[in-house]
């Protein structure tokens, strides 16, 4: 969800240089975190009974809320964008040699890294507050909570790992292939409504997440875009089958849940949100080159969407947490009034509320990310591993991380942090194995033992003599060549050893040495 929200990841969009940075998928990422963030605050209702805290959602309270819902509907954004965001860091790293679990590892640990401090600290504060006697049923409800938005990790992680296949696919297919899953989409709901296969339907979290993820592959190589027709094409053709759902269909107008009891469009995903989503993403798609223009000027608006984008994948972890935190320390001491949900009162004191857990959230977002630091440098990603035995177990600790982990971010999202008041243990420990196999895949191999050079053997006797350093013998006194009695003169070494003695270490004379005179002995 950096990713990196993810890119976030969707982490921040893995762009490198600011040059090189989409900033319209900086803008569409940024705009959407705080349409979640306002969406939750603004519809979360939680009140304090008789000294027990409950809560819920309002929107069973507000009778138009379903129609409210195609504003704040805005994680097809997350996925468009985080589409976007995968093409480009994959063809990027994959060009400098990357393999697969490289960059797989790359891209799940800067999704993991605000997301394991997030686990430790509420995991840590569930422990707590079950030391200190908390009500085991108000434990769990604040766990589940502030786990509710944790659903997002576990499909993204993995449309991470599809990423260079699905990738590949497009590039050689284009549009056929959300076309595809569009189509196994609609067919998995006609088996579940139709058949009753409940089961099926927990396909369409690929299918139909999967499907925006492969039009942000088509976004980001233009596919979708170098035509100014096709964004216009995918609202109107998006438009045309929403209608058609909604008014001819079991499917509510609600895009992110049901009141009554009746067919949910998120959970799981249906192909009614697969149209609303078509409608968004072409309307923005569409919009790109005016936006563009202005965010190409600098100034304070990109500046504030480049601070905030690198915070956003926090402000998503976290955005719940001071819902309980300021419930808890103004419900039960009065200071905060308790209206009927969906009255005037609970709507004029709604900017209060949204107030109140904002002046929590933004300073904790800015304090919590230095804590996330150093888990990032444990995983950086610098170069692609070495063919070694080490780097051949990558892929599969990689898989093997990132299902672990999945698997236990998405038992977060449905039970909490507190099941029954108590610590999910299991979970925990899946998830901490999980993280810890990512980070395994990517240490550096070891390098290879030095051998020890074998023994040579031992050389053959030879003759003392022989084998003996050669001494000098006494240099013999030779007739003075012409000149040697003047100042500079010298004896030549021919001179001294004659042409048939050995070398022998020969002194340099104190003076500077200047060419010898044959001595009557040929040179």
């Amino acid at each position: 969800m950096a990713a990196s929200l993810p890119d976030a990841g969707p982490a921040a969009a893995d762009s490198g240089a600011a040059s090189e940075r989409n900033r319209y998928a900086d803008l569409l990422r940024t705009t959407a975190i705080g349409l979640v963030v306002l969406g939750h605050w603004l519809l979360t209702s939680i009140s304090d009974r008789g000294g027990r805290l409950t809560g819920g959602s309002a929107m069973a309270d507000i009778g138009w809320s379903g129609w409210g819902t195609l504003a704040f509907q805005v994680m097809p954004v997350f996925f468009l964008v985080g589409g976007y965001a995968n093409a480009l860091s994959w063809t990027r790293h994959r060009s400098g040699g990357a393999t697969w679990a490289d960059w797989v590892r790359h891209r799940a640990v800067r999704l993991l890294r605000p997301t394991t401090l997030f686990v430790a600290v509420i995991v840590i504060a569930v422990g707590a507050c079950g030391l200190a006697g908390a009500d085991p049923a108000e434990l769990a409800l604040a766990g589940w909570g502030v786990a509710l938005q944790l659903w997002f990790l576990p499909v993204y992680l993995l449309l991470i790992a599809l990423t260079p296949a699905l990738l590949r696919a497009h590039r050689r297919w284009g549009l056929a292939v959300p076309a595809v899953l569009a189509l196994a989409a609609a067919g998995v709901d006609a088996g579940v409504l139709g058949a009753r296969l409940a089961g099926l339907g927990y396909a369409n979290y690929l299918l139909v997440w999967g499907t925006m993820h492969q039009w942000g592959f088509a976004w980001q190589d233009g596919t979708l875009t170098r035509r100014r027709w096709r964004p216009w094409a995918l609202a109107a053709s998006g438009a045309l089958a929403l209608g058609a759902l909604l008014a001819w269909g079991p499917f509510p107008v609600n895009m992110v849940g049901t009141t009554g009891g009746g067919v949910n469009n998120t959970i799981p995903p249906s192909v009614a949100l697969l149209a609303f989503a078509a409608v968004q993403s072409g309307l923005l798609l569409a919009a790109e080159p005016a936006l563009s223009g202005l965010l190409a000027r600098g100034g304070r608006l990109w500046r504030g969407v480049r601070w905030l984008n690198d915070r956003v994948l926090t402000v998503f972890l976290w955005h719940m947490v001071p819902a309980v935190v300021v419930a808890l320390a103004l419900y039960p001491s009065g200071l905060l009034p308790q209206p009927a949900p969906g009255s005037a009162q609970w709507w004029a004191l709604r900017p209060a509320w949204i107030a109140a857990l904002a002046i929590v959230l933004a300073p904790a977002a800015i304090w919590l990310a230095r804590f996330e630091r150093p888990l990032g440098r444990l995983a950086r990603f610098e170069r692609p591993l070495r063919r070694t035995s080490r780097s051949v177990l990558a892929p599969a600790l990689t898989a093997l991380g990132v299902a672990a982990a999945g698997v236990a971010l998405t038992r977060f999202a449905v039970f909490g942090f507190a099941p029954g008041g108590t610590i999910p243990v299991a979970a925990v420990a899946g998830y901490a194995g999980g993280v810890a196999l990512i980070l395994l895949a990517g240490l550096p191999p070891r390098p290879p033992r030095a051998r020890a050079a074998p023994a040579s053997p031992a050389p053959a006797a030879a003759d003392p003599a022989a084998s003996a350093p050669a001494t000098p013998a006494p240099a013999t006194p030779a007739p003075a060549s012409p000149g040697a009695d003047r100042p500079g003169g010298g004896l030549s070494v021919q001179a001294v050893l004659g042409p048939s003695s050995p070398a022998a270490p020969v002194t340099a004379p104190p003076d500077p040495p200047r060419p010898a005179r044959p001595a009557g002995t040929g040179s």
